[in-house]
């Protein structure tokens, strides 16, 4: 295509896309922290009912007389006798009745701040009847990822990808500021759902920016750098949170940076790309202009014109005129096709991972301990899954990627509770195919929609993938009627969506498509069976043979006619 053309003239991969792209990507090392965030800010420490005021706690083994115990032998968390069983004195000198009726926590419960000083279970005591609670803010989160997916992905086609990222950056640095200094627990869910919207923004606007910006054979590098600084901001995370275990400190750290990203995103460069697909050609131009500047390309920068532009991009200027809305997505045969497969793709990459990363307390090991391993694991596992999408195409890294994630949590189902390092080692594995899955995804998908709906349908893939994330803690609830009934559910829909792949074409190796035309050009080989792309050189050699099969018939022509 005519815009890959001038990318290279422009210096290809010049300081500007060096510079962008890194300050672009940055921020993404603090998202994975944000999203993950309460697995530390609202974890359970070891807690018991407080006994009432007028217990005399100063006589050895009193505070256990007041604690009932369960099957294991351990205190029980939300109960307490009405009165000591043993008949210890009380603080007015008479002796307590012996009974064994127990009540719940009416005074409060005791923490044991060893390992986490202060969380939002601790200081809202979001424990026994109050334990969903905890769930609700990071189920509220996930809609406000769900609601930014959705706006932020329309007004970056309507208003353009840097202004999005701007108010993005500024709304996530003031939201989780307000977050740690939320006086009761309904405000803190507000600034979470805020967060969470901001958060959308970010990743969305980031990712197509960069996409838009790249030439093709780049364009799988930026997505595994994006995707490398994503999984190294688990292991920032572990190690802020080891280090500032108070849960205010905590939220206050990895937001206030995003007042940084907020002022030094004014500087980016707004996509040329979306510039032209939006009829605003005098902008594309004057993008182009400073990109070669900044590249050191001064003179192939003289070169453009505004004539030089429209005869360069005259099919994207005459086919992309106008907006594409989200509606599109579904009255168009090709995009609702793509839609909807994409969207079981997402469902079911987010449904099984965060089914997986937000119970890390659940495996029975420190916690800071399995987010360090959690995070190791995308090392190697995005690695392959790159070479993968650069040699093999998009397609074969998107299916291995989700059925081996859900064969892993499939196994682990099987295998006794007992056996937890073996359980472990499968939900680790499954968790990095899914980390693998969400790089491959986020690639896929900005290369299947043209540009003039690509951020659109971002926002809606993004949007099914919060369905997903909030579905996800439901699911767990399903232990109660059989221990390993949620890992076979979180299995089972990875292996399912797998499947759609196979209704997907490939997009190794071709240019993006700016207009609903380019689509629907590409997608007539997978209509007709084919389901890849063109290869490319065959349209070039088939019009070649044509031409040379007409040169015959064009001289026995001009011989009939005398010529």
């Amino acid at each position: 295509m005519a815009f890959n053309d001038l990318l290279k003239q422009l210096g290809d991969i010049g300081r500007f896309q060096q510079i962008q792209v890194t300050l672009v990507i940055l921020p993404l090392l603090l998202m994975s922290s944000h999203n993950t965030l309460q697995n530390f800010t609202a974890a359970i420490p070891t807690h018991h009912c407080r006994p009432p005021a007028h217990a005399n706690l100063s006589e050895d083994g009193e505070l256990e007389a007041w604690l009932p115990r369960d099957r294991q032998g351990r205190p029980e968390s939300c109960l307490r006798f009405t009165s000591p069983p043993w008949g210890f004195p009380v603080a007015n000198g008479t002796e307590a009745n012996s009974t064994e009726a127990t009540e719940p926590c009416t005074d409060g419960w005791i923490y044991d701040n060893s390992t986490f000083p202060s969380t939002i279970v601790t200081e809202w005591d979001l424990v026994c009847s109050h334990r969903a609670l905890r769930q609700l803010a990071q189920s509220l989160y996930m809609v406000g990822v769900l609601l930014g997916g959705t706006i932020f992905g329309c007004l970056g086609d309507r208003l353009g990808r840097q202004k999005m990222l701007i108010l993005s950056h500024l709304q996530m640095a003031v939201s989780g500021v307000c977050a740690a200094f939320a006086p009761s627990f309904p405000i803190y869910c507000t600034f979470r759902l805020l967060s969470g919207m901001a958060a959308s923004g970010i990743v969305l606007n980031s990712v197509t920016l960069n996409l838009e910006w790249m030439p093709i054979h780049t364009r799988a590098h930026v997505g595994a750098l994006a995707g490398y600084v994503f999984s190294l901001g688990q292991f920032v995370l572990a190690g802020v949170a080891y280090a500032v275990p108070q849960w205010r400190h905590l939220q206050l750290l990895v937001s206030v940076p995003f007042f940084a990203f907020f002022i030094y995103s004014w500087f980016f460069i707004e996509s040329a790309r979306w510039y032209a697909s939006s009829g605003r050609l005098d902008l594309a131009l004057k993008a182009l202009k400073r990109v070669a500047q900044i590249n050191g390309k001064q003179d192939e920068g003289a070169k453009l014109s505004m004539e030089v532009l429209q005869s360069s991009l005259q099919k994207e200027l005459t086919l992309g005129k106008g907006q594409a809305s989200a509606i599109e997505l579904l009255r168009c045969p090709t995009l609702r096709h793509l839609f909807l497969c994409l969207s079981m793709l997402w469902f079911a990459t987010s449904f099984a991972y965060y089914g997986l990363v937000m119970d890390l307390q659940g495996f029975g090991v420190s916690i800071y301990l399995i987010q360090v391993i959690f995070g190791a694991v995308d090392l190697p596992a995005k690695l392959v899954c790159f070479l993968v999408i650069n040699h093999l195409g998009r397609r074969p890294a998107q299916l291995a990627s989700l059925l081996l994630a859900g064969i892993c949590l499939l196994v682990n189902g099987l295998i006794p509770q007992d056996q937890s390092i073996v359980r472990t080692s499968l939900a680790v594995l499954g968790k990095g195919c899914l980390a693998s899955s969400f790089n491959c995804i986020f690639l896929y998908t900005g290369e299947l929609y043209p540009t003039m709906i690509r951020q659109t349908g971002l926002g809606m893939g993004n949007t099914m993938a919060r369905v997903g994330s909030i579905i996800s803690p439901l699911v767990s609830m399903t232990a109660e009627l059989f221990p390993s009934m949620p890992l076979f559910i979180y299995g089972t829909v990875p292996v399912v969506a797998s499947i759609v792949t196979a209704f997907l074409p490939e997009t190794l190796g071709y240019p993006l498509p700016d207009t609903m035309q380019d689509m629907k050009n590409r997608w007539a080989p997978t209509q007709r069976g084919a389901g890849t792309y063109p290869r490319r050189g065959r349209p070039q050699r088939r019009q070649q043979e044509q031409q040379k099969q007409m040169v015959p018939l064009q001289a026995s022509a001009r011989e009939r006619n005398g010529l």
